[in-house]
């Protein structure tokens, strides 16, 4: 296992770039994870929000309770800004957009999600387009909400899949290396110091 690439560690968050391929937790078969490796390391952590196992960039976790339910809180009321940025499959129509469908849990085929009117969650997902060629477009995508498979599912619902998705991309997804899904950008307060923290990990791809 590589070492961990940790942005920050200090009495109350541990900020991390997770490298894709890995669990945020540990998985019912897989125990390896971000969560285990740096609880070896540092000892008590508690879990503010996850990222896909093939998603790269910026997860916090928590070394005590208050540091827990000071960041998760900002999570939950949407005091954050996330930016994630994305190569999605073919050339991608507009500028930028907004895609708002809700999202629940495609139960017969989990994990996978599906779009739902019926059962779903509300989720929004903005999004800029930053470049694009004959097969790809880059985009920079700026969700409201955190459901699982978001990004994926809404980028799909434009008819332009992420590039790399297993899930959802087909089998072009066995072509690649890794899903090219990063999160790239997070601000929030830090729950010690009350400082206006400006997290930003570099797009590896």
């Amino acid at each position: 296992m590589t070492p961990l690439d940790i942005i920050l560690a200090d009495d109350d968050i541990i900020i991390l770039n997770k490298p894709a391929g890995l669990l945020s937790v540990p998985g019912r078969y897989i125990p390896e994870s971000a969560f285990s490796l740096l609880a070896e390391q540092f000892g008590e952590l508690h879990v503010i929000h996850r990222l896909d196992r093939d998603t790269s960039g910026i997860i916090v976790f928590a070394r005590h309770k208050a540091a827990l339910t000071h960041v998760q809180q900002q999570f939950e009321k949407q005091k954050t800004r996330k930016v994630y940025e994305s190569l999605v499959i073919g050339q991608l129509k507009g500028n930028w957009g907004c895609v708002n469908l809700p999202i629940c849990v495609d139960w017969p085929n989990r994990p996978l999600q599906k779009i739902s009117h019926v059962n779903g969650r509300y989720a929004l997902t903005r999004w800029k387009r930053l470049a694009q060629n004959e097969e790809t477009t880059r985009v920079e995508m700026y969700p409201k909400t955190g459901r699982s498979h978001q990004l994926r599912l809404h980028m799909l619902n434009l008819g332009h899949p992420i590039v790399g998705d297993v899930f959802y991309a087909g089998e072009s997804a066995k072509e690649q290396p890794r899903m090219m899904l990063h999160a790239r950008e997070l601000d929030f307060t830090h729950p010690g110091s009350g400082e206006a923290l400006q997290i930003v990990c570099p797009t590896p791809f």
